[in-house]
């Protein structure tokens, strides 16, 4: 059964095929980005889909994530799916590391998918699937490391493995399973041309995982074929 999920980041690649894909299979979806004056092509999806709703939320900015909480009331979230995310500058070699983008990137990947968590939990509670699903990616696993370099990118994902592995026990008397995705080397603004896969192959596997985790896979880091991937 179709339920309602919250998506952000929601005006390109990724999110947009995300918004798209569940949409299209009847969901509720709540997808917000950024600057909206700027998404046609999510606006075109809401002028199609009766059921996809449209917000602008920076998410750094928190207290106009409470004000979207508040505007959402106590309406449940079966899937609460953090997807924006910001990559900085590129070429951050040891020297070559500019400390300001790095807080930045901190910001965008690491702090706002907590307080997207803390913000929405109860909604999230409130709901039949109860599930908190972090965009990450495979370049934050310390294990797959093999090639330096990266430090800005590299840590806020690391650094979000580790909110998402805290979520999963701190909400789990709350039934909340809390999972971190890797959505493959994908074809979009972020992943350039060269990347191997494109967003509509990378969303039908991630929306694959998302209806179909079950809680005793919270904590876990799972590529966009479900498949689990080392910390």
């Amino acid at each position: 059964m179709p339920g309602t999920i919250l998506i952000t980041g929601c005006n390109r690649g990724l999110g947009l095929e995300l918004t798209r894909q569940f949409a299209a299979d009847g969901w509720k979806v709540v997808a917000t980005c950024r600057d909206l004056d700027r998404a046609e092509e999510l606006k075109a999806l809401e002028r199609q889909y009766p059921r996809l709703q449209v917000y602008t939320l920076d998410v750094t900015d928190y207290r106009q994530m409470a004000q979207l909480a508040e505007r959402l009331g106590g309406q449940p979230i079966d899937i609460l799916l953090s997807n924006a995310g910001y990559y900085g500058p590129k070429g951050t070699l040891f020297g070559r590391v500019d400390r300001d983008e790095w807080r930045k990137v901190l910001e965008a990947n690491t702090i706002a998918p907590y307080m997207l968590a803390e913000t929405f939990c109860a909604n999230v509670a409130a709901s039949e699937r109860k599930l908190i699903a972090v965009m990450s990616s495979k370049v934050g696993s310390i294990a797959d490391n093999s090639s330096g370099g990266g430090y800005i990118y590299r840590t806020s994902k690391t650094a979000v493995n580790q909110v998402v592995k805290s979520l999963s026990i701190d909400l789990a008397e709350r039934g909340i399973t809390v999972v971190a995705l890797h959505p493959g080397w994908v074809q979009t603004d972020m992943g350039g041309p060269n990347a191997l896969i494109s967003a509509q192959k990378s969303v039908s596997g991630l929306k694959k995982v998302l209806l179909h985790t079950s809680a005793d896979k919270s904590g876990s880091f799972l590529n966009y074929d479900g498949s689990p991937i080392p910390w």
